[in-house]
């Protein structure tokens, strides 16, 4: 392999005759070639600033009316009344002839044309604002679609009609209303409700009147001045104390993963696939610089806010003692791989050239070919990623601050991505029950050194070319990733392929320099460092129960058939699932996005409703009939998506609670309400991942062309973390997760819950004698797992 010395531009010895320097032509290409490449993305950049700035506007458009105005003057009609004379006047004749009557005639129209189309430009998107404000369509039920709304969409269509870039509409989003205190508060004591007896509720209630009253109204001025100061009053904040000053692992705890499709073959060739993948995520990266992307749209008309995506790459979570930083290069030509123990640095570039998927993996196999030994400390040097904060950044800052380890932490830190070459085999075999669950058990924290957790995603590569992130969550949330991941897969199956021995398209370039090999030098203390971290998350790693699994008897096709939202069914499902584990109700977490803000990330939908639970007490109550369940299901399924729309336009609750309370931490006030609000545990964390972002193939002629979605770890210790996909017409994937450590939770129990309880929901709204024998089996099974667990204990 390529030592270190291999990529200096130049070295020098001291010898008695002087200096002796020693100039490196191929690196000095490499640098000059790289400045090369940099200018252009400069360049495109600025074009594309200009574009995005000028929006719905063009220069064709500016030149139209310059032209336009031009003609009227030359045919004696002032469509200016005036204005253009009184220009011309501030116009000084100079000393040249150049400066005539006529020529200060043109440039006075010039300004005032440049001028109109400029006025033309910042109405239009405050017109686009103001549009893009209205939420009412969010309301109306399907199929009821009222005069306004439809008034509003042709609108909307009319000011966005021409092909936008990825952040084209930015600026014309609105920002994130901050709801009322009232409002919040009655909405948070209704959340509660159904979770509390009288007399706590009553102290609750007490508390909330208490705060409305005396603190709310001086903290909410300023989040009020926040709001008018800032993009979003609420998406800075969260980044840092919910993720970056967290002093806990992430691992497990924050990071989440995403899978492979599991229904359809590939090449088991894993260097091969890595070069198809790797070459797709750098054709993705490239079309994000030059803002090539189509913006996610809803409906598609309402655009969504894009923000999330800069941060995607070349990206890199920092440790501090006291809160972590977000790193983030504009840009990198190289990846960072982990192979048995040893990290590589691999160019993605010859030249200004990105390099073919052959040449990907020739280099990726050169590694997995190479047998030099690990160097003392390096094999875990990851599990630093992996285990305490605080440690990790004393750890850096006191043996990767000087001489190969700080060259070789930069090399991974600067990286594009992070990738590792992984030693086992994993998939989903439909035959075998808990070939999904250790397929993501290996993507979530795999053996606890072999990710880099600290970036922004690592790409997990299995021995047999099945795939997978592990992402951190600071930078960016879930559906920013899965966009990603939608276009690198439908590209590695649809567009790039592989020949008939499993390897890529085309003939490897063998003149290519080598991967490069980091070298470290890793002293004993520090040695004990990285293996005191490897044993917290070990720890952490060994106490989490993860089940995986695909739920076959239905999709959402057959939900709609009961007039049912898909995602309010599952949620109904789970609440049922959790009183018939537990015998009682937790609150809830779902996660809903506020992206139709700028800026916007997320906010909580509190599933455990009033309505839900009275559903889920009349399908333990014998005495209910049929009708009388379906009233309550359609009642409670309303509710849920009342609430999910809430969310989305800006009046959840959670999120201006939490923001409450950090004013109230910088002010040095303490509530007793806030104090409560945030202390309270989420033990049913859930969360739907995002499909079909991106419409790279018909997902009815290739069914099967299906990601299993993805999961993460459980959010309170005696809770469980729930992540579902409700994957096309006709299956769902469940990833539930809690840990071992906790007597309250267990995992394959609760799924299995899960899916007796789905498949009795659906019976009950749509009957069908092909579930009863399915219904009828997993009960036997839910039984007998029942029994084992109770002599277990």
């Amino acid at each position: 392999m390529a030592e270190a010395h291999q990529a200096v531009a130049f070295q020098f010895t001291v010898t008695p005759d002087g200096v002796d320097f020693q100039l490196s032509r191929e690196a000095l290409k490499h640098v000059y070639l790289s400045g090369i490449n940099s200018w252009k993305k400069r360049f495109i950049r600025i074009k594309n600033g200009i574009l995005r700035g000028v929006y719905p506007g063009s220069p064709t458009s500016w030149l139209v009316v310059v032209m336009a105005t031009m003609g009227s003057s030359y045919c004696n009609v002032d469509i200016s009344m005036g204005m253009i004379c009184h220009i011309r006047k501030y116009i000084p004749e100079g000393c040249s002839n150049y400066l005539t009557l006529q020529t200060r005639t043109l440039i006075s129209v010039g300004i005032f044309a440049t001028g109109v189309w400029v006025t033309g430009i910042f109405l239009f998107r405050q017109t686009l604002k103001l549009l893009l404000s209205y939420h009412g369509w969010m309301f109306e039920m399907h199929g009821q679609t009222s005069r306004i709304t439809k008034i509003w969409a042709i609108c909307v269509r009319l000011l966005s009609n021409r092909r936008p870039m990825l952040y084209t509409f930015q600026t014309s989003l609105p920002k994130l209303p901050v709801p009322k205190v009232s409002a919040t508060i009655k909405r948070y004591l209704e959340s509660v409700r159904p979770l509390l007896d009288d007399e706590e509720y009553y102290r609750m209630e007490m508390l909330a009147k208490d705060f409305q009253e005396r603190t709310a109204p001086r903290l909410q001025k300023y989040l009020v001045l926040k709001s008018w100061w800032a993009t979003n009053y609420v998406s800075d904040w969260w980044e840092e104390y919910i993720y970056l000053r967290s002093r806990g692992p992430i691992m497990v705890n924050s990071n989440y993963y995403v899978m492979d499709f599991v229904l359809t073959p590939h090449t088991e060739v894993q260097a091969a696939r890595l070069g198809n993948v790797v070459h797709a995520m750098i054709m993705y990266r490239r079309k994000l610089d030059r803002e090539e992307i189509k913006p996610v749209m809803a409906l598609g008309i309402v655009p969504m806010c894009s923000y999330q995506m800069e941060r995607m790459f070349n990206t890199t979570r920092i440790p501090g003692k006291e809160t972590d930083v977000l790193q983030h290069l504009v840009d990198s030509r190289h990846v960072a791989v982990y192979h048995k123990g040893r990290f590589y640095k691999v160019w993605l570039y010859q030249g200004t050239q990105l390099l073919k998927p052959r040449d990907l993996e020739m280099q990726f196999q050169r590694i997995l070919d190479d047998t030099c030994p690990i160097q003392p400390g390096e094999e875990k040097l990851a599990a630093l990623t992996a285990g305490g904060r605080v440690q990790w950044a004393e750890a850096r800052q006191t043996y990767f601050n000087t001489g190969k380890n700080k060259a070789s932490l930069e090399a991974i830190e600067k990286a594009a991505f992070f990738v590792t070459l992984d030693e086992e085999s994993h998939s989903y075999d439909p035959e075998d029950e808990a070939s999904l669950s250790l397929y993501g058990k290996a993507l979530l924290h795999g053996n606890c050194y072999n990710r880099w957790f600290d970036k922004s995603f690592t790409l997990v590569a299995f021995k047999n070319g099945k795939l997978g992130l592990n992402t951190e969550h600071a930078w960016a949330d879930a559906p920013i990733v899965g966009h990603l991941w939608e276009f690198v897969l439908a590209t590695d199956a649809f567009h790039l392929d592989y020949n008939e021995t499993g390897h890529c398209q085309g003939k490897p370039n063998h003149s290519l320099a080598p991967p490069q090999r980091l070298q470290w030098e890793i002293p004993e203390e520090c040695q004990k460092v990285i293996e005191s971290s490897y044993e917290v998350a070990k720890a952490l790693a060994d106490d989490v129960e993860l089940y995986c699994f695909q739920f076959l008897p239905f999709g959402k096709g057959l939900i709609k058939k009961c007039r049912s939202s898909p995602d309010a069914f599952v949620q109904i499902a789970l609440q049922l699932a959790h009183f018939r584990d537990k015998g009682n109700f937790c609150l809830t977490y779902e996660a809903s996005m506020t992206r139709m803000f700028r800026d916007g990330r997320t906010e909580t939908v509190r599933s455990c409703t009033a309505e839900a639970t009275a559903f889920v007490r009349a399908m333990t109550d014998s005495g209910y009939m049929k009708p009388d369940l379906q009233d309550l299901f359609r009642k409670a399924a309303e509710k849920h998506q009342h609430l999910y729309r809430l969310a989305m336009t800006g009046a959840g609750i959670d999120r201006h609670l939490f923001c409450l309370y950090v004013v109230s931490k910088y002010l040095g006030l303490h509530s007793p309400f806030l104090a409560q609000v945030l202390s309270e545990p989420w033990r049913l964390s859930t969360s739907q991942t995002a499909q079909f972002q991106i419409r790279m193939f018909d997902p009815e002629k290739y069914p099967n062309h299906l990601a299993a979605g993805g999961g993460f770890g459980p959010v309170a210790d005696d809770g469980y973390g729930v992540s579902y996909m409700i994957a096309g017409e006709n299956t769902i994937f469940f990833h539930i997760s809690s840990k071992f450590s906790s007597s309250e939770t267990n995992t394959h129990l609760s799924c299995l819950l899960v899916f007796v309880l789905c498949l009795s929901l659906l019976h009950q709204g749509h009957p069908s004698p092909g579930l009863a024998p399915h219904i009828g089996h997993l009960r036997l099974l839910l039984d007998s797992e029942r029994s084992g667990a109770s002599a277990g204990l």
